[in-house]
């Protein structure tokens, strides 16, 4: 049978509180009980020791009276009283022994005896018990205040009782919602957490712990058409079907959202490997939620202990690494980990880093980021007519970092908004230099997603004293495709400050004519894709043709880029282009080789070859 979950234990109960109270409570009661009967028997205690004393003094007098002399019988009340008086007796009397039988009651009484030892007579008094009557006086209360004391440890005891069963619950709530995912009832990230450092812990000399995170491909869309109840019956489906398809002593759990981890041991990496597609086959089969068939696909990354890391870190970073790897390059199917991958992660970080102390070297005086300027001439290449502005990394150590990787590390940490505002301040500030040319900058989509985009792009143009229409903006598919009508409504407003927009990259996306239809360019850049088969293929200049064709009828200026040979620069001119720039003219340089350029160009009698040497 599988396993597709630990079995729960029962989380500790901390019940030190009311367990305290509890015992306070009967503390209380039990020294209340015991105060009383100490009490009780104190008083009865010196009532006796009283009669005891009192007892004792009219012996004393009794005996006073027979060296005396007297005879008891015919004693003097008066004298009596006095004895009353002196001993402290209540109703003091003298019975003669003749009569003592008719004296009834609860009366004390003391023999008299004469000089033979015979009894003449009884003193009879009424017993003082004034502590314990009055202590009789008060025993209804007490017994009341005994009952509500009683009753009120019993509420108590049964409040803490309560409180106890709802600590144990309340409790019992806190331990599933810290090691539960409380939609599938698998254990969540901390609880798989704790199990990979358990089973690792019991891995043995020759087995394989594998650790993979699955990712759902496809539940966003699913939650998107038909709402997140079906994505949530999802998860659910996917959670059972891995409980019944699990190997035995195998664990899975839900990380968040649309990820899933799963932890087995195996005996060897093929073992772990078959296991691991077999799961993420059947996951991937159809589902069949509330009368619809739902399809979802998988991308898996692992890594195996000890080959991978022996510890819970490392072992799940790099099955992390081998998700994002698989993501990224092999949606839809199972990817082992990698060293490459560390080495590319590593990579990641360092340029993430480094970018933000590049970017704060700006501010302090540093040039690691820097912009360069590549030329864009007329169709016989003989006349400037502007440049298009390109972000260049100097890294101190590395050296030249591509845009290809520090562009996708800008998206990845926030800073292409920082990066792009840079671009644009550093183009505007050098236009001023060539006062007769165009300068076109690009525009990232998070640059278009700002709202405050078109204010700063004004106020950038007032203060750099740029009119608006020597300003071209490039954007690309991507940079429409997130939000078409958001992005039209933020172009429209540039173009209404006067800048020109241009479409780059021409014929490489999906949607471009879509785009052309529904968005006004001032400009279509031809994607050098086109533009190097030329000479090679005669296809390519066909459809070169046909897309000036096209920019022409929507009365846009064509643009070739990456032209490196004289023949495509021939071949493009014959096609109609009017605009080129690439190797052939020049490289991207600093803007001070861009001065050198078009001075040469301003040379009376240059021919174009010695403009383009200028800068080579």
């Amino acid at each position: 049978m599988s396993v597709g979950a630990p079995a729960r234990s029962a989380p500790g109960r901390r019940l030190g509180t009311p367990r305290l109270v509890a015992t306070l409570a009967l503390f209380v009661l039990c020294v209340s009980f015991f105060s009383a009967i100490v009490g009780y028997t104190q008083v009865t205690e010196v009532d006796s020791n009283q009669a005891l004393e009192r007892r004792a003094a009219l012996l004393g007098a009794i005996e006073d009276v027979r060296r005396s002399g007297a005879d008891f019988s015919v004693l003097d009340p008066r004298h009596i009283k006095g004895m009353e008086r002196a001993v402290g007796l209540k109703d003091l009397r003298f019975v003669p022994e003749s009569e003592f039988k008719l004296e009834g009651g609860n009366r004390e009484a003391q023999s008299v005896l004469d000089r033979q030892g015979r009894i003449v007579g009884w003193f009879t008094w009424e017993p003082d018990r004034s502590m314990s009557d009055a202590l009789g006086r008060l025993r209804p209360l007490l017994a009341l205040t005994g009952l509500l004391l009683v009753g009120f440890a019993g509420v108590a005891l049964w409040q803490v009782r309560s409180a106890v069963r709802e600590l144990g619950k309340s409790e019992q709530r806190a331990w599933t919602l810290a090691h539960e995912d409380l939609l599938t009832g698998l254990p969540n990230h901390r609880k798989m957490m704790e199990l990979i450092d358990s089973v690792l812990a019991r891995r043995g000399e020759s087995e394989v712990v594998t650790l993979a995170f699955v990712d759902l491909d496809g539940l966003k869309d699913v939650n998107d058409a038909q709402g997140h109840a079906m994505g949530d019956a999802l998860l659910i489906a996917v959670a059972s079907r891995l409980r019944d398809l699990m190997p035995v002593g195998a664990f899975a759990g839900r990380f968040d959202g649309d990820e899933f981890a799963i932890l087995m041991t195996a005996p060897d990496l093929d073992t772990a490997g078959t296991h691991m597609q077999a799961l993420a086959s059947a996951i991937g089969r159809p589902y069949w939620i509330n009368g619809e068939i739902v399809q979802i696909g998988v991308t898996s990354g692992l890594a195996h202990a000890p080959y991978d890391g022996r510890n819970r870190d490392e072992l799940s970073r790099r099955a992390d690494l081998a998700l994002r790897a698989a993501k990224q390059k092999w949606r839809g199917g199972v990817l082992h980990f990698e060293p490459a991958m560390d080495v590319e992660f590593e990579n990641r970080r360092f340029f993430e880093r480094e970018l933000k102390r590049a970017l704060d070297d700006i501010d302090g005086g540093r040039a690691a980021l820097d912009v360069h300027y590549q030329p864009i001439v007329s169709a016989d290449g003989s006349r400037i007519i502007g440049a298009e502005a390109l972000l260049r990394w100097t890294h101190p150590e590395r050296g030249p970092i591509p845009p290809s990787r520090f562009v996708a590390a800008a998206e990845r940490c926030g800073l292409m908004g920082q990066l792009g505002e840079f671009v644009l301040h550093r183009a505007l500030e050098d236009a001023a230099r060539w006062p007769d040319l165009s300068i076109a900058v690009n525009l990232s989509p998070v640059q278009v997603r700002d709202q405050r985009l078109v204010d700063a792009m004004a106020g950038m143009l007032a203060q750099h004293r740029i009119p608006a229409s020597r300003l071209v903006l490039e954007v690309t598919e991507g940079v429409l495709i997130d939000d078409p009508e958001e992005a039209k409504k933020r172009l429209d407003a540039l173009q209404a400050l006067g800048v020109r927009l241009a479409l780059d990259d021409f014929g490489t996306g999906y949607s471009s004519l879509t785009y052309l239809q529904r968005f006004k360019f001032d400009k279509l850049k031809i994607d050098k894709g086109f533009v190097e088969p030329l000479g090679r293929n005669a296809d390519s200049l066909a459809l070169v043709q046909a897309i000036v064709a096209l920019g022409r009828a929507l009365g846009m200026t064509l643009l070739a880029e990456g032209v490196e040979t004289e023949e495509q620069r021939v071949l493009l001119r014959l096609a109609g282009c009017e605009e080129m720039q690439g190797y052939l003219f020049a490289r991207p340089a600093p803007r001070e080789a861009l001065d050198r350029l078009v001075a040469a160009a301003r040379t009376p009698n240059v021919r174009p070859a010695a403009v383009r040497s200028a800068v080579m």
